[in-house]
């Protein structure tokens, strides 16, 4: 099978898990958010802040190493399972008991039952890696995407229950520990391992050069991501941190579930290509042109909506969501849009370059957070200072892969871009002046309008562009149903 009918197939059944699930997610955290406060979503965060911090030594970037490193014996994989198995038991003790010093800091006693709870999660996230790996180093898309819809809605039908039988805020958690228990079961029965009583050093010793960077940009890039739930939790409150964590989970609603379609998939199928930067080159600028078609539009799209989108789907209670959910669309398209990036550094075996990146990342989104929490102290300050920091990393990410890793020509990226930008200028012109006339419907009938608007709009810019044949689409979806 080609490079491009092994990326057709695999976003294929990866978008269609996704988007499935993206009903079961919207309609989940939409009956969460009208049943539990604010301040209960801001405890949680917190807690999910500190686990995923853990989460990053079980990790220690073997899952991509494993997916690139294709000729790892058994013995190897059994090895690196052990070792995996191990750290888990460590960390989630470690995790267990320091609850009550996590719970002291936040002054928040509830944080310990939470954490000590979650810390379940840590261990089962940490036995999954090698068996998950292995189901993306064999590009499985197709039983990926049927374990994983299947996860999300058992766990959203067992988390709604248990807020309706008066669960409160633990029924948060409930979530992401049963997908994290029912992926390992899954994975474990797909891909056995045998546990073996060592810690896999020489296995780990071969994927050093690779994983080391890979794990050092793990661990710097959740420090850029996380750092303003951690402070804003503390120095601004945990109710202004539920505001806050809505939206910017609003904002990485479409990040996770467009992305997430194509980016899973990139670094398999590409790392067939690793001795071919041309055709690493290549191939992401195809992709780069089809997610900034999507992304720069869309930023324009929830920045006019943001109102009636929290408001429907939350309620009046998230009112203070809004202003910061509108400021992080702005980000929306080239966060889209660098979401690939970090796939081709892996294709590539260059995850040095992508750690560079990393730092550089960091230091703006860390000194942009300092700046809106102690500086500003509001939460559209944060929402603008990472804005305004996400934007210059593209550029600094873009010409390290292109100067450094590719070797290729820096304009062949940025032309992809022209058409997007070009048309969300045409859209907010539309949406503009909709907005301006449309304040007396109702949100429904604002947000239907804006919608219909959209998605017109943007059809006909992708099908003239060329992007995608929208007639012919159309026309196959018509037969395939008459038969």
């Amino acid at each position: 099978m080609g490079i491009k009918s092994q990326l057709v197939s695999g976003v294929f059944y990866t978008a269609l898990s996704k988007y499935a699930g993206i009903v079961i997610t919207l309609v989940v955290t939409a009956v969460l958010a009208r049943l539990l406060s604010p301040d209960d979503f801001g405890v949680v965060a917190v807690a999910s802040v500190i686990i995923a911090f853990f989460s990053l030594f079980t990790d220690m970037g073997l899952s991509p190493a494993i997916v690139q490193h294709k000729d790892l014996s058994k013995t190897q994989l059994s090895d690196l399972f052990s070792f995996t198995f191990f750290l888990g038991i460590i960390l989630a003790g470690m995790f267990f008991f320091f609850s009550p010093l996590i719970a002291a800091y936040y002054q928040r006693p509830m944080l310990t039952t939470i954490c000590q709870i979650l810390s379940i999660n840590l261990f089962f996230a940490s036995v999954n890696i090698v068996p998950n790996a292995l189901f993306y180093r064999d590009k499985a898309f197709k039983y990926i995407s049927v374990r994983g819809f299947s996860i999300q809605l058992a766990g959203g039908v067992v988390a709604v229950g248990a807020a309706f039988w008066g669960a409160g805020l633990y029924a948060l958690i409930i979530n992401p520990i049963l997908s994290s228990v029912l992926m390992f079961l899954i994975s474990i029965r797909r891909y056995p391992q045998r546990l073996r009583l060592t810690m896999g050093i020489a296995a780990l010793r071969r994927l050093f050069g690779y994983s080391a960077y890979q794990f050092m940009f793990n661990a710097i890039n959740y420090f850029s991501r996380n750092l303003d739930t951690l402070l804003i939790g503390k120095y601004i409150g945990m109710g202004a941190l539920g505001y806050y964590d809505k939206a910017y989970r609003l904002m990485t609603l479409p990040l996770q579930n467009i992305t997430q379609v194509i980016t899973p998939v990139m670094h398999p199928v590409l790392s067939d290509y690793q001795n071919d930067r041309q055709k690493l080159g290549e191939s992401h600028e195809k992709i780069a042109r089809l997610l900034a078609a999507i992304g720069f539009p869309l930023s324009v799209f929830l920045f006019f909506s943001s109102k009636e989108i929290t408001l429907l789907f939350f309620g009046d209670q998230w009112m203070a969501s809004v202003p910061v959910f509108r400021i992080l669309s702005l980000s929306v398209g080239v966060q889209i849009v660098l979401s690939s990036s970090g796939s081709i550094y892996q294709a590539a075996g260059d995850t040095r370059s992508l750690f560079v990146c990393g730092v550089f990342s960091s230091v703006l989104n860390v000194s942009g957070i300092l700046l809106g929490v102690f500086y500003f102290k509001s939460l559209e300050a944060v929402a603008m200072c990472l804005c305004v920091s996400f934007s210059i990393n593209f550029v600094q990410c873009y010409l390290q892969m292109y100067l450094v890793t590719l070797k290729r020509g820096l304009y062949l990226f940025f032309k992809q871009l022209a058409g997007a930008l070009l048309f969300s200028i045409v859209l907010v012109l539309l949406l503009g002046v909709t907005a301006y006339f449309l304040p007396i419907f109702s949100l429904l009938t604002t947000l239907f309008l804006k919608t219909t608007i959209f998605i017109f709009a943007w059809l006909a810019y992708v099908h003239y562009s060329r992007i995608f044949n929208v007639g012919g689409g159309f026309r196959k979806l018509v037969e395939a149903l008459s038969r």
